[in-house]
């Protein structure tokens, strides 16, 4: 995975609350056997209109947009099902941050093994993100110190130290397991030795 250390993009502002894995990533789009074209389902009932066209009026298609790669978003972001779409869409989409108050689980999980920094911050924080948002600000998240620097201000975040790892260094779940191999090879030599029944 592309790793994220210190990361600088414009934000875009989708403010409801529980939006859910559905409306990111409809049920149509959930039928391909790859990942190929997912971007074009992230929120399409909101992004498109019945006859195809974007649909002018969805926050996302407004001008200022168009180059976002961070989202500050409401509460609960992320909940409904599990689909791992959502987050792959996000990303072919060209999100890489995504900031809000709390997101849902499972979705929050799946977007740091995938790639995308979530990161949690209190609603007043995320009030004035928002307002910056509106005229389409460019802000820099340094993910080492934990900072997100937009216009004069600084903010500070919490984030669990094995996530900010993984992404700092683009490892996934698998590549995070690997860095312990030698560990892993250690056990299942010391585990099948006093377990020799084990062996077929």
């Amino acid at each position: 995975m592309e790793p994220i250390t210190t990361y600088t993009g414009i934000m875009a502002p989708m403010m409801d609350d529980n939006i859910d894995t559905d409306v990111i990533m409809p049920k149509q789009f959930l039928k391909g056997i790859d990942r190929e074209g997912l971007d074009k389902g992230v929120f399409f009932d909101l992004r498109f209109l019945k006859n195809g066209e974007y649909n002018p009026e969805f926050i996302l298609n407004k001008y200022l947009y168009h180059e976002a790669s961070i989202l500050i978003v409401g509460d609960n972001f992320g909940c409904g099902s599990s689909r791992e779409h959502a987050v792959w869409g996000l990303k072919q989409l060209g999100y890489r941050v995504l900031i809000g108050t709390s997101f849902a689980g499972i979705f929050n999980d799946n977007c740091s093994r995938n790639g995308i920094l979530t990161i949690t911050v209190d609603s007043e924080k995320i009030k004035f993100l928002a307002s910056q948002a509106i005229v389409g600000s460019t802000i820099t998240i340094d993910l080492p110190a934990q900072t997100i620097h937009v216009n004069d201000e600084i903010i500070t975040f919490e984030i669990d130290e094995i996530k900010k790892h993984m992404i700092i260094n683009g490892l996934d779940a698998i590549d995070f397991t690997l860095q312990y191999v030698d560990e892993i090879n250690e056990f299942e030599r010391e585990y099948y030795s006093e377990r020799g029944w084990l062996h077929i």
